[in-house]
């Protein structure tokens, strides 16, 4: 088998971390062009690898020799010229969430895979390679608690950064949240109500954190969601669901607990590249694995569209104080 040539387009934080995962931990690919408006940070990064080229355009990368697939690290406001730029040449495309900031994005590229017939674009919803949210997939599909009441979630971040704002919690936070209980419960997320306590003396000026969001499903169960990004203790993930003859709870575990000094306790993972970092190589390794056959399977540009449509309500409730609806089209027989 050939090996797949990738684009990567935005070499930040999460870019590199994908071109260092590509390099060491993901057999079968190479990155061949990165792209990205600031031109030292993309040739010091293409410095490290072994003939790929450095663009300053994403389209100029995407059509670069050798180009296979295309992977979108690049900030959301960024993605959908991106992608659709990769559907134009017929390429398999793994995208960062959020897929597009608005639902109206969304659909346009699903309008373009449509055309084209056949699903090209993933959305990087991680948790679904994650060894301990597919045990509690498996476990609610099996029955194993009866059916799902309540879904109780915990999204804490150590501090966020400096250009994190109010409106990131929900867009590009909780928006796991929404496409986990999504596929969590297999259900379409109807409403959403946002709670808002006073800040915490910790949050920069002006951000609303944290936040309490409440999401409400087809299939009557409820999802309740705390965003904390300035906890102060590090990245926290946590899903309880409860069902009618059980529960379960996911991301409580330590790896090692030591006992010294007249204390005792574990390591809590301060990053979320450290806390999903084995989701990610398993996410990339079957996106890699489909995409050297032309296609995808993970999560889909339905579901990009889907959790930008939530957000969009989120965002409403958010601002308004009262419970928004989520407006979803029709869902096309490509994705179903």
């Amino acid at each position: 088998m050939s090996t797949l040539g990738i684009a990567v387009i935005g070499t930040g934080k999460m870019g590199a971390d994908h071109v260092r995962r590509i390099g060491r931990t993901v057999g079968g690919a190479r990155v061949v062009a990165l792209a990205d408006p600031d031109g030292d940070r993309v040739k010091e990064l293409a410095g490290t690898l072994d003939g790929a080229g450095a663009y300053t355009d994403a389209a100029a990368a995407i059509a670069a020799p050798g180009v296979d697939a295309v992977l979108i690290a690049s900030p959301g406001p960024a993605h959908e010229e991106a992608v659709l730029r990769a559907l134009e040449r017929g390429l398999p495309v793994l995208c960062e969430k959020p897929l597009t900031p608005d639902p109206a994005g969304a659909l346009r590229i699903m309008e373009a895979e449509q055309r084209l017939g056949r699903r090209l674009v993933q959305v990087g919803f991680m948790r679904r390679y994650d060894a301990e949210y597919e045990r509690l997939k498996e476990l609610l599909d099996a029955g194993g608690i009866g059916r799902p009441l309540f879904l109780h979630c915990r999204h804490r971040n150590a501090a966020s950064p400096s250009f994190f704002t109010s409106d990131m919690l929900i867009t590009d936070s909780v928006v796991h949240e929404v496409d986990a209980a999504r596929w969590l419960l297999g259900q379409e997320v109807t409403a959403v109500s946002v709670l808002s306590p006073t800040p915490s003396s910790a949050a920069p000026g002006g951000l609303r954190d944290p936040r309490l969001v409440l999401l409400e499903t087809s299939g009557g169960a409820v999802v309740d969601v705390e965003i904390f990004v300035n906890c102060g203790v590090g990245y926290q993930v946590r899903c309880e669901a409860v069902g009618e003859s059980g529960s379960a709870v996911i991301g409580d575990g330590h790896a090692m607990v030591v006992q010294a000094a007249g204390r005792w306790g574990g390591e809590i993972a301060q990053d979320f590249t450290v806390r999903f970092a084995d989701a990610y190589d398993r996410q990339l390794r079957s996106w890699v694995a489909a995409a050297a056959r032309g296609r995808v399977t993970g999560p889909d540009a339905w579901d990009g569209y889907a959790a930008s449509a939530v957000s969009q309500a989120g965002l409403a409730a958010a601002r308004s104080g009262v419970r928004a609806p989520v407006e979803l089209v029709e869902r096309p027989p490509l994705y179903r």
